[in-house]
């Protein structure tokens, strides 16, 4: 088919890549500008970006879609579908109707549950059990469009943002390859009214760790945003960033180190540290984090 992708970050790589092996012609991939990036701050393109150039595809990165000039450029390609994958902006009503079937977009959960920007970070907070993917028709609402395929995954007891990330990556791809390859005998499912929720943005001020909340809260805070933006705590008034962990036994007080092991009490119950990151190194597995900063028994993490 003829289709124009729409993606930005590293997400969506793998389901350019997915495309264009399964023989697609690509006639434009559409990603978010480059913007400054790095010490230099010099402008950087996108993930997309970068791999489209790689394949020789033609690249376009227009700031907004809103313009009639714009509209008609996209128009112009003679798309048969636009692939839709975390590209970012918001699509109007005349983008979304110019390919002739329309454009397919894949959603990171279960729709109607967790809408929105952070779908994968809100399904790890919140202790859900599962997730997948959802290949969607797209229409003018936020994520309120018919499903075509749909496809679970469990969550682990250990996963973090990052490595589900990764897993439905792949998935996303291999379900989108799918969905083209018999698109016209596929049936639209309306998605529920019940079980409707919104994966608000991340803000950087859900990232520090109240020791007085259960651990099984903590865990999923300190998973769920791995390795972004990082749950953190201060470690002998040092900040710390904390990018994985499980629920652990023991009880005391609140954000005192229970053994020498990075075991941590919490308001209830106690959680193990198995990735850290002090500032202005790279992140670490907890043994080798120790190794380099000793958390001794009874330091107390959170102490000003």
């Amino acid at each position: 088919m003829r289709v124009i992708f729409m993606g930005t970050p590293d997400f969506s790589v793998p389901v350019l890549d997915a495309l264009v092996d399964a023989g697609h012609d690509i006639a434009a991939v559409y990603c978010q500008p480059p913007r400054p990036a790095g010490r230099g701050k010099k402008d950087r393109p996108t993930p997309v970006h970068a791999r489209a150039d790689a394949l020789g595809l033609s690249v376009r990165h227009p700031s907004s879609l809103k313009s009639a000039e714009e509209q008609a450029r996209f128009a112009g390609l003679n798309a048969e579908v636009a692939v839709v994958v975390a590209y970012g902006l918001i699509l109007p009503q005349a983008i979304l109707d110019a390919p002739a079937k329309g454009c397919l977009n894949i959603h990171a959960s279960l729709l109607p549950r967790w809408r929105g920007a952070a779908p994968i970070h809100r399904a790890i907070m919140a202790g859900d059990s599962e997730t997948g993917i959802c290949i969607m028709q797209m229409e003018a609402g936020l994520d309120t469009g018919p499903v075509l395929l749909r496809e679970a995954t469990p969550i682990g007891p250990e996963e973090t943002t990052g490595t589900l990330h990764d897993r439905l990556g792949a998935m996303g791809a291999r379900l989108i390859t799918r969905a083209l390859a018999r698109l016209d005998a596929l049936t639209p499912s309306a998605q529920p009214e019940e079980g409707v929720t919104y994966a608000h943005k991340i803000d950087k001020a859900e990232a520090a760790i109240d020791w007085t909340r259960p651990s099984t809260e903590i865990s999923r805070q300190i998973r769920g945003l791995a390795p972004f933006p990082g749950a953190w705590t201060t470690i002998g008034g040092d900040r710390v960033k904390l990018l994985g962990a499980r629920v652990a036994a023991g009880e005391g007080a609140p954000g005192k180190a229970l053994d020498d092991a990075l075991t941590i009490a919490c308001g209830q119950g106690a959680v193990q540290i198995t990735r850290a990151q002090r500032a202005g190194k790279g992140a670490q597995v907890a043994d080798t984090f120790l190794l380099g900063q000793p958390v001794p028994r009874g330091t107390v993490l959170g102490a000003p």
